[in-house]
């Protein structure tokens, strides 16, 4: 799916993914692109990294050489296979407790703390995810039909678009970052603010309603770490199958 979108990158944008996208032929793509890369190393390759080895660019720091592997993967054309270089030069570092590679290999334009910042605020999408399904309740889908759940989902994306265009007018009103402010805390906002029309009272000062979106900021997540458990588990219950 990834590389079915890679044509919405522009020479000279940058990418960024987790561990699952660190692969020598989406590496190779990039650079042939214009377009720079910041993963997380795979597990895998992380294990055998070995600081020593290469060209040092600074402390856990350097330059290595990708071999391209011995095996075709199975989605890859014979013709594409063989086009791809036989090596790759990438940047691997140790910043913020993870080993990252990268596409980008000068030290002095782009440094390890510069890299660090960057791939902290990929911390978002994991945010956005969350407000997407949990926020908003897009976790479990109601429609039956593939193409009911097609729409489903882009009301749930317009639904969410809508209350962040209403936290960056709220942002630029009280001289603040969208980002800082709570995207919890804008939905009941504006659900109060849907309500208060539906009962015949609407709300007339726009000011006020932004204000009202803007005073609640969210804390410093700065290197914050969730753990891939269920909070709360469910009942033990059988399903309900049939009618009551």
């Amino acid at each position: 799916m990834l590389r079915a979108m890679l044509d919405v990158l522009h020479r000279g944008e940058i990418l960024m993914g987790d561990a699952f996208y660190a692969t020598y032929f989406l590496l190779c793509t990039l650079r042939e692109r214009g377009i720079d890369g910041v993963f997380e190393q795979h597990g895998a390759r992380r294990r055998t990294t070995d600081f020593r080895r290469g060209q040092r660019l600074g402390p856990r720091d350097h330059l290595v050489v990708f071999d391209k592997p011995a095996i075709k993967p199975h989605w890859m054309s014979a013709a594409d296979y063989e086009a791809a270089p036989a090596a790759i030069t990438v940047r691997e570092l140790r910043a913020g407790g993870k080993t990252l590679v990268t596409t980008m290999l000068c030290h002095r334009h782009v440094t390890k703390a510069d890299l660090q910042l960057l791939y902290r605020d990929r911390w978002h999408i994991e945010l956005d995810l969350r407000n997407l399904k949990t926020t908003l309740g897009m976790e479990s889908m109601t429609c039956l039909s593939p193409a009911m759940v097609v729409k489903e989902i882009w009301v749930y994306l317009l639904s969410y678009n809508l209350i962040r265009m209403l936290m960056a007018r709220a942002a630029t009103h009280c001289d603040c970052l969208p980002r800082q402010i709570s995207f919890k805390h804008a939905v009941q906002v504006c659900v109060a603010v849907l309500m208060s029309n539906r009962l015949g009272q609407p709300l007339h000062d726009e000011d006020a309603m932004l204000t009202l979106i803007a005073q609640r900021r969210v804390g410093n997540r700065a290197g914050r770490v969730e753990p891939r458990a269920v909070k709360r588990r469910p009942k033990p219950y059988p399903r309900l199958m049939v009618p009551r």
